[in-house]
């Protein structure tokens, strides 16, 4: 099959399908990551101008000086704040990332169950808004992930509402993306973002427009993965992969260094993790156990030891 061919197989998908034609979405939708680990979604919803203010947002911090924009360094354990440049390095990679993040989190009451794993968030003091901008986009990821699970729930025959409790309280991340301008030649060896799969459930991925995104097929052909203006990417990560004994895989992808006439671009993207609640037992699924596909993982594991284990491995703890 051609690339171009191939490319144009992973179109996108219209979330407007899915009141009128949940059954159908579903099908489609799961068939995308079945073969991918990525679709595309189109007729999202999500309200453009919470969108565009948080990035704005986002553009001002990372506008800041390095002095000023490290008063907010995340501590290890924490997983909240902001993440240096040249920081994190994809599992096995001999090179750092070329870029820099910030993390926000999930708002929890005070006294919750999970506040000795799930860190608050922190404030940017030149920009009293930030939080406020920021949580906005969260919330409506957050909302929107859950939306997409309940279709993938149907696509794996289980109750809509399945994915509901597993994911309450999860430890989701929304991560504020900032890909420099390269006006200089990088390092030997690095680039945006190494090789690498997603620790979580699903991620939602927005800011791809701008080219340098491409997923690895199954012939080892790297795709590049550039939506339509107004559509977000979503893959499966490890945790869903895992759960679904690998029906639904989790697709290795990276984030190329710009073509020379984008060189002196930066690129901003905001994917939003979705994760389990921390205590939640990964445990594979029994509709996903076969004969043709009998069960890799005889053994359960936590959400949060999970994630505590990928998070060492790629070098943020």
């Amino acid at each position: 099959m051609s690339l171009d061919a191939v490319v144009s197989a992973i179109a996108p998908v219209s979330m407007s399908q899915r009141e009128n034609a949940p059954e159908a979405f579903a099908k489609e939708l799961g068939e995308s990551f079945k073969r991918y680990g990525f679709a595309v979604l189109a007729d999202h919803g999500l309200d453009q101008n919470v969108l565009d203010t948080a990035l704005e947002r986002t553009k001002t911090f990372f506008a800041m000086s390095d002095v000023e924009k490290a008063k907010y360094k995340h501590t290890p354990e924490g997983q909240r704040g902001y993440f240096p440049f040249g920081q994190e390095i994809a599992k096995d990679a001999k090179h750092v990332d070329l870029k820099e993040f910030w993390h926000i989190a999930r708002d929890l009451p005070e006294g919750h169950p999970y506040s000795d794993i799930m860190p608050p968030n922190i404030s940017i003091d030149e920009i009293p808004d930030w939080h406020q901008q920021t949580y906005a986009m969260f919330e409506a990821l957050d909302q929107l992930g859950l939306k997409v699970l309940s279709s993938i729930a149907i696509y794996l025959g289980l109750e809509e509402n399945w994915f509901d409790d597993a994911m309450r309280d999860g430890n989701s991340i929304l991560r504020m993306l900032h890909y420099p301008a390269q006006e200089t030649p990088p390092p030997e060896g690095s680039v945006r973002a190494a090789e690498h799969g997603d620790i979580n459930v699903i991620t939602l991925l927005l800011g791809a427009e701008e080219g340098g995104l491409e997923v690895k097929d199954r012939d080892g052909l790297w795709l590049p993965i550039t939506p339509p203006a107004g559509c977000l990417v979503v893959n499966v990560g490890d945790m869903l992969e895992r759960l679904t004994n690998h029906i639904l895989p989790s697709t290795l992808h990276r984030v190329v260094n710009p073509k020379p006439e984008r060189s002196k671009f930066a690129r901003y993207s905001t994917p939003f993790f979705a994760h389990f609640r921390p205590d939640f037992e990964i445990k594979t699924l029994e509709t996903c156990i076969s004969d043709e596909n009998p069960n890799r993982y005889e053994q359960s594991i936590s959400a949060n030891d999970f994630l505590l284990q990928r998070l060492k491995e790629i070098g943020l703890i």
